[in-house]
């Protein structure tokens, strides 16, 4: 059986991926289950950088091929933030709930045609050799004036989406993997492990 590792140990993108991926001829594995404790400092200046920099660093220390994403939610009105500080937006150990609130806060009085905003997600799949290749999705939606939903992670419980008349926190594992910025980008990851001989 050969392996891809996954580089996060972040329970809700694991159980996440294993779904997503779980038709590709490899069996999934995480730091975590490898005895793998590096953390990768995310000092990348972008999305693409960051998921290149964990994707490397741990595939180089495992001797197998690794996939690392980096998402952000982008919120048009204030110019795109929190971007790939999405994670540490409410600051270092806030919970999502923090980092809920603390957006919420900033988009307090913003009606609701100016909270457009966007999930995206890039995936680095690299060799231990040091080849890699890039992946990406985006989905489109607005933020909620409150928290609607229990599913997912992160923002999705504030993450609306108009044509489902839903928020990505109300949808299900497998409707949610249908359209999430992540879906898309991971639906092109048995492309690249082809090309890279994998």
């Amino acid at each position: 059986m050969r392996y891809l590792l996954l580089a996060t140990n972040n329970k809700g993108k694991i159980q996440e991926y294993r779904s997503l991926l779980e038709s590709l001829p490899f069996e999934l594995v995480t730091p975590a289950e490898r005895g793998i404790t590096t953390v990768v400092d995310e000092v990348g200046e972008s999305l693409e950088e960051n998921a290149r920099l964990k994707a490397t660093a741990l595939a180089s220390e495992s001797e197998l091929v690794a996939l690392a994403d980096d998402s952000g939610l982008e919120v048009d009105v204030l110019d795109g933030a929190p971007g790939r500080f999405s994670a540490r937006y409410a600051g270092e150990g806030a919970s999502d709930q923090d980092r809920v609130n603390y957006l919420l806060a900033k988009l307090d009085g913003v009606p609701p045609e100016k909270r457009s905003a966007r999930f995206r997600c890039v995936i680095a799949v690299a060799t231990p050799e040091g080849r890699v290749e890039l992946c990406s999705g985006e989905c489109a939606g607005l933020i909620t004036f409150k928290p609607r939903g229990e599913q997912g992670f992160g923002y999705d419980p504030i993450f609306y989406l108009p044509d489902l008349d839903k928020t990505m926190a109300e949808l299900s594992l497998e409707t949610k993997n249908q359209i999430s910025h992540r879906g898309k980008a991971a639906r092109q990851v048995a492309g690249v492990l082809a090309r890279l001989g994998r």
